[in-house]
This record gives C-alpha cells, sequence and structure tokens, in this order.
C-alpha cells in the first residue's frame, strides 16, 4: 500500500520550492490558457470546489504534458456582503475575515494538489486590484457608458439600510425581521445596453459553448421584434403603449395591466372611488421583491383601476387593471392581457371573473366557446373573430395586422430587448469605492486618474445600520472638489462584485503590472481563455458582463479580439442521496476528511470516474474506497516487472493511449479512466515490462498526480512527470491481427469466430458449417443461401 500522506506532501513541496506550474511567455510553444471560476473565499472549500478545480486540473496537466505552454492561475473574487455581515456580527472587520478566509483556502487548494500558478495569485479586495476597478469605472463615464439614474432597493426602514434579496426572509429583514420596503434611490448603471448587437451577434463565434448557454445568453438579451399598440385613455387624448410580440391575438384583448410602479397609475385613479384601494395595492407591492413577483408558482395579485382605455383595433372599451406580475422593466411596463392565448392571463382572469374571447382556433378543437377552456391555447392556429383577418393562419395575421396598424397609425413595428442596462451600485462598505466625488457647485465629477486608488478606510463602524458604513467616515466623504476646490463630499456607493469578476481573468495574465490594467503584450500571448469551467448558475450575468468588458476593452483599443473564453465547461453539482450538498441540510462531505482518509489523487479520481463532468454527481463513499483500491492495484505493479512485453498487451496499451488521449481531450474522464482500468486488469493478465509501467504512470498523471510523480521517481526519472512528454500511439498497432465474425442461421446469431483479418470467404464457410455451435441448426436441412459480409458476418438461410 502507497502512504498517501507522505508522498502528497513531498510532491508539494517538491513543486512549491521548483517553481514547476510558473508560466512566461515562450513565442516558440502553443499557449493554453486554463481557468476555472475563481472563488468567493468562505473559508473551507467544498466538493463543488473540487469537482471544478479537479476537472480544470486534468486538462492543464494534460496540455502540458502535451507540450503546450500551460497558463493556471488561481485568485479570489474577495469583496461582497458575506464578509461585511460577518463583520457586524463578530465585531471585527470584513479584511481580516476575508484574509483568514483566503490562508485557509490556500492551503486547503494547495493539499489538492492542483497545478496553480500561485505567482500569479490575485484578490479582488487587494488596492493593487481594485485600482483598476475604477480605471475602468472612469473610462466608462468618460464615453457616457456610466451614469445617475434611480432605482427600487430592499430597505429595511429599522435598520436605515439596503438588503440584498437573499437578505430578505419572508419579507422581513434577515437581521431585526422588519418588513422591508422597496425604495427609489439614485444609483449608478452600466449602459450594457449600448453593446446589446454586439453581444447578441457574437454568440454566433462561441461555437464551442453549451447550446444550453448560448439559449439562456440569448433569452436573457432578449431581442424581439412586435409591435408597440396605442390604447388610448378612455375620455382622454392620453396614450398607454403596450408592446407585444403577439400582435395576432390583439383582437382579444379584453383588459389591460400596469406595472404598480407605472407613473400613469397613481394619475388615473386620483379622485376615483377605487383610488385608496389602488394606493393600497401599490404600497403592499413595494414591499415584495421582483424575484418573488415574477415567479411562476406564486399567486397574481391585482386590483381593477376604475379606468378603461380603448382596443384602437376594434374601438372596444376594456379596463385598466395594476397587478404584481407585471414589472416596469419589461417592456413599457404595461401589457395586453388575451386570456384565451396566454396561460398567466388566463389564470388572472378566471381569477377576477374577467371577459374571454378566443381569436386564435385550434384546430383539434370544434368549439370557440372560452366557457370551454381549462387552459389558454398558446400554439399556432386559423385567426377568428379578427375582423377582416379572419380565417389566415396566425403567422401570416402577425405581419399583415402589424402593417395595417403601422399604416392607420395605431401602433407601430418596433423591436424590443429584455437587457436592461446595469445596476452596479450598492449601499454597502466591502466592495470597490466608486470613484465620484458629489460638489453642490460642479455637480458630479470623477476623481482625477492620479488620486487613484480611492481605498477603503480602515476605521468604518460595522453595525448594520444607518446606510453603508463609508457613510460614516468623514475622513473619507470629505473632500475637496477637483475642479473648484470648494468642500464636497465622496460617494459612498461601492461596486457590485461581479464588476471585478468581469475582467480577472485578463489581470491574471499580469497580475503585478502598474500602468494599466494589464500588460497588453501578456494579454496578446496568452488571451483568450483556451478554456473555462465553472458552474450553469453563471451562465447568464457573468458571462454576459465579461463579454461587455471584452468588448469594451477592445473598444478603448487595449486587445483586439471579440470574446474572453473560446471553450466553456459547465460542471454539474455535486450531490449526497440526491440532495444538493448544505449546511442547513447537514448533509455536507468535508474534503478535508476525505483527503486525511484515502488521499486527494483518491479523491480526484473518484470524482472523476463517478459521472461525467456536466451532469450531477451523487457522492458515495463506496466510490472511494474502489478509487483506493485501483491506485493500490497500481502500485504493486513495479514489484513484478517482465523484461519483455506480450505482443497482445502492446496491441491493448497502444489503444489506451489513443483512448485515453482523446478522452482527456474531450473532458470524457471517466471513460478515460475506465480504460486505464481495463489495462491494468490486462497488465495483471499478461505481465507488463518497465516501458508499458511507465505508460501507464504517464496516463495516469493528470488523474493522480502525486502518486505518479513517485512512482515515476522510483523508475528512475528525474524532474516532474508534468514535463516528460505524453506517449504516442502507433497507428498500426491499433489494427487488430484478428476479427470476430458472427454467424447467424435464419437471421438467429448461433455463434462468433475470431479469425485472421485477411480469411477468404471458402474458409469461413467451412468453419462455420464444422462449428459445433452451428452443426445442430443446420443438420438434415437443406441450406438455400449464404451471405457473406468480409469481417463482420457470415448467414446462413436455410
Amino acid at each position: 500500500m502507497y502512504e498517501f500522506k507522505l508522498i502528497e506532501e513531498k510532491w508539494q513541496k517538491y513543486w512549491q520550492d521548483h517553481k514547476v506550474f510558473e508560466a512566461a511567455i515562450d513565442p516558440k510553444k502553443k499557449k493554453y490558457y486554463v481557468l476555472e471560476m475563481f472563488p468567493y473565499p468562505s473559508g473551507k472549500i467544498h466538493m463543488g470546489h473540487v469537482r471544478n478545480y479537479t476537472i480544470a486540473d486534468v486538462a492543464a496537466r494534460f496540455k502540458m504534458m502535451q507540450g503546450f505552454n500551460v497558463l493556471h492561475p488561481m485568485g479570489f473574487d474577495a469583496f461582497g456582503q458575506p464578509a461585511e455581515n460577518a463583520a457586524i456580527k463578530n465585531n471585527s472587520k470584513p479584511d481580516i475575515w476575508t484574509h483568514k478566509c483566503i490562508d485557509w483556502m490556500k492551503i486547503e487548494l494547495k493539499k489538492m494538489g492542483f497545478s496553480y500558478d500561485w505567482s500569479r495569485e490575485l484578490s479582488t479586495c487587494e488596492s493593487g486590484y481594485y485600482k483598476w476597478n475604477q480605471w475602468i469605472f472612469l473610462k466608462m463615464y468618460e464615453r457616457g457608458l456610466a451614469y445617475k439614474g434611480k432605482a427600487g432597493v430592499n430597505w429595511c426602514p429599522s435598520c436605515s439600510t439596503t438588503l440584498a434579496n437573499e437578505e430578505v426572509i419572508d419579507g422581513g429583514c434577515w437581521r431585526c425581521h422588519t418588513q422591508v420596503e422597496q425604495k427609489d434611490l439614485e444609483q449608478w448603471y452600466l449602459k450594457i445596453t449600448e453593446y446589446r448587437e454586439r453581444l447578441l451577434e457574437d454568440l454566433k463565434q462561441l461555437k464551442n459553448w453549451p447550446e444550453r448557454v448560448i439559449a439562456m445568453q440569448n433569452n436573457w438579451i432578449g431581442k424581439s421584434l412586435g409591435v408597440e399598440i396605442y390604447f388610448r385613455l378612455d375620455n382622454s387624448d392620453k396614450i398607454i403603449p403596450v408592446f407585444t410580440t403577439r400582435v395576432d391575438t390583439i383582437f382579444g384583448a379584453t383588459y389591460i395591466v400596469l406595472a404598480p410602479e407605472h407613473p400613469l397609475v397613481k394619475e388615473i385613479v386620483k379622485g376615483k372611488p377605487q383610488e385608496k384601494e389602488v394606493l393600497k395595492f401599490i404600497e403592499k407591492v413595494s414591499k415584495e421583491t421582483k424575484q418573488v413577483r415574477s415567479k411562476d408558482d406564486v399567486k397574481k395579485e391585482g386590483v381593477f383601476t376604475g379606468c378603461f382605455c380603448i382596443n384602437p383595433v376594434n374601438n372596444e372599451k376594456i379596463p385598466i387593471w395594476t397587478a404584481d406580475y407585471v414589472l416596469m422593466e419589461y417592456g413599457t411596463g404595461a401589457i395586453m392581457a388575451v386570456p384565451t392565448h396566454d396561460q398567466r392571463d388566463f389564470l388572472f382572469a378566471k381569477e377576477h371573473k374577467l371577459p374571454m374571447r378566443i381569436v386564435i382556433k385550434n384546430p383539434g378543437s370544434e368549439s370557440n366557446n372560452p366557457d370551454e377552456l381549462v387552459e389558454a391555447y398558446e400554439d399556432d392556429g386559423i385567426q377568428v373573430n379578427s375582423g377582416k383577418f379572419d380565417g389566415l393562419s396566425n403567422s401570416e395575421a402577425k405581419i399583415k395586422i402589424a402593417e395595417w396598424m403601422e399604416k392607420e397609425k395605431i401602433g407601430k413595428i418596433q423591436t424590443h430587448w429584455r437587457l436592461r442596462d446595469w445596476l452596479i451600485s450598492r449601499q454597502r462598505f466591502w466592495g470597490t469605492p466608486i470613484p465620484m466625488i458629489n460638489c453642490p457647485k460642479c455637480g458630479t465629477v470623477p476623481v482625477p486618474y492620479e488620486d487613484l486608488p480611492v481605498k477603503l478606510p480602515n476605521d468604518a463602524p460595522f453595525t448594520g445600520e444607518g446606510g453603508s458604513p463609508l457613510g460614516k467616515v468623514k475622513e473619507f466623504t470629505d473632500v475637496k472638489c477637483p475642479k473648484c476646490k470648494s468642500l464636497a463630499r465622496r460617494e459612498t456607493d461601492t461596486m457590485a462584485t461581479f464588476f471585478d469578476s468581469s475582467w480577472y481573468f485578463l489581470r491574471f495574465a499580469s497580475p503585478d503590472f502598474k500602468k494599466a490594467p494589464f500588460d497588453q503584450k501578456e494579454a496578446r500571448y496568452w488571451m483568450p481563455v483556451d478554456q473555462y469551467i465553472g458552474g450553469i448558475e453563471h451562465a447568464i450575468l457573468h458571462l454576459l458582463y465579461s463579454r461587455f468588458f471584452t468588448k469594451f476593452f477592445k473598444d478603448l483599443g487595449l486587445i483586439d479580439f471579440d470574446e474572453p473564453f473560446l471553450q466553456l465547461l459547465t460542471q454539474g453539482m455535486v450531490l449526497k442521496d440526491g440532495e444538493v450538498m448544505s449546511k442547513s441540510r447537514g448533509n455536507i462531505v468535508d474534503p478535508d476528511s476525505i483527503i486525511s482518509k484515502y488521499g486527494a489523487d483518491t479523491l480526484r479520481l473518484f470524482i472523476l470516474f463517478a459521472a461525467p463532468p456536466e451532469t450531477e454527481l451523487d457522492w458515495d463513499e463506496k466510490g472511494m474506497e474502489g478509487a483506493h483500491r485501483f491506485l493500490n492495484r497500481v502500485w504493486r505493479i513495479q514489484e513484478n516487472l517482465k523484461s519483455i512485453a506480450d505482443p497482445q498487451l502492446l496491441r491493448i496499451l497502444h489503444k489506451t493511449i489513443k483512448k485515453v488521449s482523446d478522452d482527456y481531450a474531450g473532458f470524457k474522464f471517466n471513460t478515460a479512466i475506465a480504460g486505464l482500468m481495463e489495462l491494468v486488469n490486462a497488465i495483471y493478465q499478461y505481465g507488463a515490462d518497465r516501458n508499458t509501467f511507465s505508460i501507464l504512470i504517464l496516463l495516469l498523471a493528470p488523474i493522480a498526480p502525486h502518486f505518479c510523480e513517485e512512482l515515476w521517481q522510483q523508475m528512475g526519472n528525474k524532474g516532474s512527470i508534468s514535463k516528460s512528454g505524453w506517449p504516442q500511439y502507433d497507428p498500426k498497432m491499433l489494427i487488430d491481427d484478428t476479427v470476430t465474425i458472427i454467424i447467424q442461421v435464419n437471421g438467429k446469431v448461433r455463434s462468433k469466430l475470431d479469425v485472421p483479418q485477411d480469411i477468404s470467404e471458402k474458409k469461413v464457410r467451412e468453419m462455420a458449417l464444422c462449428d459445433d455451435k452451428v452443426k445442430p441448426w443446420i443438420e438434415g436441412k437443406a441450406i438455400k443461401n449464404i451471405i457473406f459480409v468480409p469481417k463482420k458476418l457470415l448467414s446462413i438461410v436455410i
């Protein structure tokens, strides 16, 4: 049995002392930049981290052994709300808690034997990093991409502070349980919408991204062609614009719904009997998060405003409602409701007994009676109850109705986008200070570049109450205006942590560069990232923002490519007993305890063998025991090496080299390991020589690096196995000397013959007719025909 603890400590020290994984530009070598989504330093790594980082590490080591110049860095996404909350709870400081967590995580990451270039380590909470966040922000501000606007936030009136969505529990503040309200604050945005066409169009370049992620990005950007319809307020000239992609259903609109935040709602209910009820409803909805309002499984609530509008296509007077499921951010903040052809509208109409009209006939139904519907019909059909458009297919009617409405000036064909500008303001301490100054005379003034970084103060009070701690530090807030030199106040909002992670992959190319966010020479060599790996939960925002920043840097002339990540792999979650591992469920498996019991290489082997990377993995410690037994089985091979390899084993060896090489390249690690297990079985059957055993060690090295380094050294080799080269297979050795021919009698398999590759049809016939398994089925019977397919089949027809 191999002593995994001693071996793993030995080789981790060797890699560190000899700087084995430190990368530098080498024009003679092809580069390979592999990167995992860097972690938030929560203190301990979990099995999700282990899986993600092991997948990347095998890719990095494999490419290194193939002769690529590999960059494989690691850092920490270190700003964020948990550190601030921990400081409040423990009467501590966020930086102390964060650095303590980073130190602990680094110990655990090194125990796993990951091939990181630690000389490039970065933490986003260091001023040397967030200085460049501020530089990027100022460049965006200069180009009109950073601006201030009003936005609603979750507000705790008791603590007088903003709350993140996850800090709102059952509608109350996580700290004091006071009912949370929605409050409008002036906040900073980035105009990502300026890049929406490029963000959408360049998705076509991402040939090596999962289709699911491309679809999610596409939907989030949400380009849709439709019609903005002009509903006129009854007894008024005021127009309520409503955008729809389903103009074919306009004749079935029986009411419209305004978002409670819509500025028109309070105006039209003024003096109406319904005013009090509507205002009460608006107040109630203001305390709900947008996430809750958008959920499909939450009952939708609304009230009638007492007002009506005119449907412009048929001059029908229809009621105006306000409801929680309509959000101001989407479309125009108003929708036309067609209950017969939209399920959400259908449920709402049923709940409130609102009228319904079928305007697209279901080809599979004879009835046009809406009372008979049990759900909305949302598929294609033929127009009915649609005036002069009756009888058209609804796809044709979409075009014709849109053109008619535009001609009649009762609507306009428009393109709408789901993507909204990016709100980056946070009313928190532990983040990058936004480098702006508010002057009573000059207005909002940017901090001069030479004054960057605007550093976080060391003595901010953390109580969790009264807004951002930055606002309570006079030495931070009170400054002179850079323009007029009069007394001014520094911006106290900090940036969302997504800002930090939107360009860190570029900083890794030159983490100590002092003149710009990154060294252009280094970025030209290393970028784009060849392989990016992370969870599907980041498939939208993080990847979208990273793509946005990359395009912005290209516009600045700092880079010459459009997309940051050439290939993307989204790994599945690690489950236990069918559930996601979490502290609340009490089903966490601590990697540290597993490493102590079995070793890091066994853990790496198991987590790659248990399931393909993209699928969920259900934890099973029996699998750990099996992985450990396999490594010990490999270890024992060295005790009985032969001088010459068996020819049959050599053929299996070369097939295994090809299979494992192909599987590693395609991230099919579970099947690669299965191939290695078959090779080990063959070695125990035929016996291995020194060369065969050496190749086995090389093939296993990316997965079990400590284990293989030790065996490699014991075989008399010098240096690290990761620099030793990758074994090559002989194509001739992939061709078998023999083939298996299936023998059928009347279409049923009766026997199989292993015969030489070049055997004649005559010889196969003779062997088949004399075969003991075939003879009972043909004796005494007339053979009508014999069909021969070379190297595959002989079929006897009787």
